[in-house]
């Protein structure tokens, strides 16, 4: 009965999590689409919102801040760093639905890369859930090769980085708690995206200090999401209900910014989501 109530729990926290990705990036879409705003600035709120709610969590709860392993807390904040940004460009120049179903690519290539880290065979299967995703995204982006949009490979850029820095989290929690990597992460990503968004930094004018400050806080609320949705529900599982941000953002993309949904885009759609599932089957470790 507690088990079921601990999982029942994390699937709602994980499910929430998800939509306020989804709902950060409507936020996000919002700023680009009605000014000259870069992403950068718009990854700088995230962080910086994040940490100051990590670092009033670790105040609270007396936690010392001093890492264990400082080489993988930082290996871990600078990928995902470089992930969040290279999404948010992502967002900026491709739809909401092609940013996320793109950046969502991350578990298949999590169970490509990871036997290398652990020293482990690639199963078929894993391979087989690679060329599900590549047909995915080729449905989704439907390529000329002539006027490919940089959006839709910023974000497959994100989802490839993403997996790196996943694993990179899963190494680092052998030795650190997750209140502590996520607070290192906001805070490399504070400094670093705050440094190089001074050259471009453009003032935010009326509502769009409202999105802004939404799109952090939702950013920073499904963080927080997330981290409770894994206590209390494993990887596999968790795998599958992440995968949900995909249907998120489609429909989100589709009632406010009137995205096409074309059969094509859903079809792409459905082997990601497939092959997701699939991936989170597979154990490594």
């Amino acid at each position: 009965m507690y088990f079921c109530f601990r999982m029942h729990k994390g699937f709602i926290f994980l499910l929430l999590a998800e939509f306020c990705f989804a709902t950060a990036t409507v936020f996000a879409k919002f700023i680009t689409n009605s000014s000259a705003i870069p992403a950068i600035e718009i990854t700088f709120f995230r962080f910086f919102i994040g940490f100051f709610l990590s670092l009033f969590y670790i105040r609270s709860g007396h936690i010392s801040m001093k890492p264990h392993h400082w080489s993988l807390v930082i290996w871990r904040a600078i990928l995902s760093t470089a992930a969040l940004i290279l999404f948010f460009y992502s967002v900026q120049y491709t739809s909401v639905t092609n940013a996320n179903m793109l950046n969502m690519t991350y578990p298949v290539f999590i169970f490509m890369v990871a036997p290398l880290f652990w020293r482990q065979r690639i199963k078929a299967m894993a391979v087989l859930y690679l060329l599900l995703t590549m047909t995915g995204i080729y449905l989704v982006i439907r390529p000329d090769f002539t006027s490919l949009n940089p959006g839709d490979v910023l974000g497959l850029l994100s989802g490839i980085v993403a997996a790196f820095a996943v694993i990179t989290l899963s190494m680092a929690r052998e030795h650190d708690s997750t209140v502590i990597i996520v607070f290192y992460l906001m805070a490399i990503g504070f400094i670093t995206n705050g440094l190089a968004m001074i050259p471009v930094f453009t003032l935010p004018k009326g509502i769009q200090y409202f999105h802004l400050f939404a799109s952090g806080v939702f950013g920073a609320t499904g963080q927080v999401l997330l981290t409770m949705g894994y206590k209390s529900i494993n990887a596999k599982d968790g795998s599958m209900i992440s995968s949900s941000r995909i249907v998120f953002a489609a429909l989100l993309g589709f009632l406010i910014f009137s995205e096409p949904l074309s059969l094509s885009i859903i079809a792409g759609g459905l082997m990601i989501v497939g092959a997701i599932i699939g991936a989170g089957r597979l154990n490594y470790r």
